[in-house]
């Protein structure tokens, strides 16, 4: 699968307002047959950053940027942004998340 993270700085202004900018590219990437799962999360340190981590199948990442949503989605994204988002994209093995080996609930 790939595994990605990427961190958005926003604009004060944009702040309140980013999960509703991304709202619809969210639900549709969500929709995406290749979609494994994709999360947003704000930084506890800095609340004008937020966290999206996602994962596709190795054949859902192809389509999944050339998606118009996509496109649309970063085309928009730039007016809300202190900076160039920052990304880790790997290739990794497995199909989603697992267990936790060191902390078991029972």
């Amino acid at each position: 699968m790939y595994f990605i993270v990427v961190k958005f700085e926003t604009k004060a202004e944009w702040t309140d307002r980013w999960l509703d900018l991304v709202a619809d590219f969210t639900e549709a990437t969500r929709q995406e047959p290749g979609n494994l799962f994709f999360e947003w999360s704000r930084s506890v340190e800095n609340p004008a950053e937020f966290v999206l981590v996602e994962a596709f199948t190795d054949d859902g990442a192809g389509p999944h940027v050339n998606s118009d949503h996509f496109k649309k989605a970063t085309g928009e994204m730039g007016q809300a942004l202190v900076a160039t988002p920052k990304i880790v994209s790997r290739q990794v093995d497995g199909d989603g998340w697992g267990q936790m080996g060191e902390v078991t609930v029972d």
